[in-house]
């Protein structure tokens, strides 16, 4: 049976978040992309980061995902200071992140992406069996309905393409996975089945930060919503209880939060 969104907001009041980033600031030039962020994440809930075009959103998950440094600011990953200078250093504490362009390779099937660059191998030779049934078992308990892990990834919907992307990251057995736009340019049904995804993976007790401008899906998927504003933070609402207009008025700056809602 799962737990109600709002039981699973207070259970994490009281837990220590999996990632904590305090005052993460970011300059390019003249452009303050990052101006002293915070955000929590715990195991077992979904936090949507939003915010408008130059919020902030992506450069935060860049400085989470290791792709870029911030200038000052500081990480705690499992209750641990840490240093994140590249990928990774990301990768080996266990946060995988899942870009909007996937990253797949169409050409090969569905169990080539899955294990790509982490392939089974024996006396050097493909452990083509061992990975095939890795995959379907995969694929099973993430409830991904595929047909056939041997059919090219090019003639998959673009949700069963967002499916596998997002279970190659579970391969590594992460702590937290960063979701970007996994949504977008997908269909109704698509939406529903990925939207689907990210509730299991919650059931999984994963810490999950989807970065969406749906905020339909936003609503219907996650735990919190945190609203970055100009690089700094805007809002931090419990979904539950906040409206579609607490929400917006702090992406426009018509209403700033500075705590919960």
């Amino acid at each position: 049976m799962s737990t109600a969104p709002s039981d699973r907001a207070s259970r994490t009041e009281t837990s220590s978040p999996v990632l904590s980033v305090r005052g993460a600031t970011k300059r390019y030039g003249a452009v303050q992309a990052l101006a002293g962020a915070d955000i929590d994440v715990h195991a077992g809930e979904v936090v949507a980061l939003v915010g408008d075009n130059g919020a902030g959103k992506s450069t935060l998950v860049k400085v989470i995902s290791g792709a870029i440094t911030a200038d000052t600011g500081s990480i705690e990953f499992a209750g641990e200071p840490v240093h994140i200078g590249r990928p990774q250093d990301a990768q080996d504490l266990g946060i995988t992140t899942v870009f909007q362009d996937l990253a797949l390779c169409e050409n090969l099937d569905v169990v080539a992406n899955l294990h790509l660059g982490g392939e089974s191998r024996s006396y050097g030779i493909l452990g083509e069996i061992r990975m095939e049934r890795r995959a379907r078992d995969l694929l099973a308990s993430l409830d991904v309905r595929i047909k056939d892990v041997r059919t090219p990834v090019a003639s998959l919907s673009g949700g069963q393409r967002q499916s596998v992307a997002i279970a190659r990251a579970l391969l590594g057995d992460p702590k937290m996975v960063i979701l970007d736009e996994p949504t977008a340019a997908l269909g109704v049904e698509q939406t529903a089945q990925v939207l689907a995804l990210v509730g299991r993976l919650r059931e999984r007790g994963l810490a999950v930060l989807l970065i969406s401008h749906n905020l339909a899906d936003v609503r219907a998927v996650s735990d919190r919503v945190v609203v970055l504003r100009l690089g700094t933070n805007a809002g931090d609402f419990v979904t539950a209880d906040a409206s579609q207009e607490d929400i917006v008025g702090a992406i426009t700056g018509a209403r700033i939060v500075g705590g919960r809602s």
